[in-house]
C-alpha cells in the first residue's frame, strides 16, 4: 500500500494541473447533453473533448457524466459539480472584463447584449431617455443576437446587461439564482397576415385554419426567445390551430419581409410591426384571443457590476419601482 503523504502529494500535483478549459468543456457537455454537439461547439474533436472530460473526472475523483444512456446525462455528482463550474467561469470572465475595462480606463463602458428584435425597436429610445437622466456620458457597447446566443453571452460575462423578451412559461439558462431582471416595458406577439387586397382587410391567411387546410405558417427557431415563448404558450393554450410550417428562421425582421411577401402567417412583436399594421399592409391573422402578451426584461448577473454597470442598473431599478 502506497504512503498516504505520497498519496496526497499525487493529488496535490493534480490539483495544481487542473486546467481552467476543462471546465468550459464539462459546461458544454453539461447544456448540450451530446458530446458531438459539444465538441462542435468548442471547437475541437470528440475524442479530444472526450480525454479532457475524463481527466476532469480524475481531478475531481468523481465520475460526472453518466454515458451508459443514448444521451449524455449528469450524474449526482456531476449536477453539483455543474453549479460550482458555472461560478467560477462566471467569476472569472467577469474579473477578466473588470480588469479589461480598468486597464483601457473605461469605466464607463456598458456592455448590452439584446435580441435582434429589441436592438431595433426597442433600445435606442430606451437608452436615450435613461441617458438624458444618468450623472454620466456613458460608452455603450451593444451585440445583438438570437436568445441563445444573448444567453451564452451573458453567461460567459461579456456583457453586463441582457435585453430581450420575456414570458413566464418559457425557460432561459439565466436561472434565479445568477441571474436578476427588471420589467422594463411591455409587447405583444401579434398573428400577422397581409391582407386580401387594397380594399378587402380581411387576413389571406386567418387562424385557426383546419386539419384538412391548416394555415401557412412562418415559424421562429427554437433559439429564438420569441420562438421558446410561442412553443410554451402553444402548449398549454385551449387554442387550437391548424398550422402548416413553411419557413423558420431565429430573425423577426425576416419573418416581417416574409409576412408582407404573402407566404404565411407569423406571430410578431407588436413594437415591429407597429408602422405596418397602422398602414394596412399587415393585418392581424386572428382575434385578440390569439395575442401573446409579453414583457420586456433586462437581465444581469447577481455578482457586482462595474461602477458604471451597477450606477446604470440603479438607476433602471428605481426607475422600475416608481413606475409600478
Amino acid at each position: 500500500m502506497p504512503d498516504a503523504d505520497i498519496v496526497m502529494q499525487g493529488l496535490h500535483k493534480r490539483e495544481l494541473s487542473m486546467e481552467i478549459n476543462w471546465l468550459y468543456d464539462f459546461i458544454a457537455v453539461a447544456t448540450a447533453r451530446s458530446f458531438s454537439r459539444a465538441a462542435e461547439e468548442r471547437n475541437c474533436s470528440q475524442p479530444a473533448l472526450s480525454r479532457r472530460i475524463q481527466a476532469l473526472e480524475v481531478w475531481a475523483g468523481a465520475s460526472l457524466l453518466d454515458r451508459t444512456t443514448h444521451s449524455v446525462n449528469l450524474t449526482p455528482a456531476g449536477e453539483a459539480f455543474r453549479h460550482t463550474a458555472d461560478d467560477i467561469v462566471r467569476r472569472l470572465s467577469a474579473g477578466r472584463l473588470e480588469a479589461q475595462e480598468r486597464a483601457r480606463g473605461a469605466s464607463d463602458v456598458l456592455k448590452f447584449a439584446s435580441t435582434n428584435a429589441l436592438s431595433l425597436t426597442f433600445f435606442p429610445d430606451w437608452l436615450r431617455r435613461i441617458e438624458t437622466e444618468l450623472p454620466f456620458v456613458p460608452n455603450v457597447q451593444l451585440v445583438a443576437n438570437h436568445m441563445e446566443g444573448c444567453e451564452r453571452i451573458l453567461l460567459a460575462s461579456d456583457a453586463h446587461f441582457l435585453l430581450c423578451h420575456y414570458h413566464p412559461a418559457a425557460t432561459t439558462a439565466l436561472t434565479p439564482s445568477h441571474f436578476r431582471s427588471l420589467h422594463v416595458g411591455d409587447d405583444r406577439l401579434i398573428p400577422a397576415s397581409v391582407p386580401v387586397s387594397r380594399r378587402n382587410r380581411k387576413p389571406r391567411f386567418k387562424l385557426p385554419g383546419t386539419e384538412g387546410a391548416p394555415v401557412q405558417f412562418l415559424s421562429f427557431r427554437s433559439e429564438s426567445g420569441m420562438g421558446r415563448i410561442l412553443e410554451a404558450v402553444r402548449a398549454t393554450s385551449p387554442l387550437q390551430a391548424h398550422l402548416h410550417t413553411t419557413f423558420t428562421s431565429h430573425l423577426a425582421k425576416l419573418l416581417v419581409t416574409m409576412v408582407q411577401a404573402g407566404r404565411g402567417m407569423a406571430w410578431l412583436p407588436e413594437s415591429l410591426i407597429s408602422d405596418q399594421l397602422a398602414s394596412g399592409e399587415i393585418v392581424a391573422a386572428g382575434g385578440q384571443q390569439w395575442y401573446v402578451p409579453i414583457e420586456i426584461h433586462v437581465f444581469r448577473p447577481k455578482l457586482r457590476l462595474a461602477q458604471a454597470a451597477e450606477a446604470f442598473w440603479q438607476h433602471i431599478e428605481k426607475a422600475a419601482t416608481h413606475s409600478r
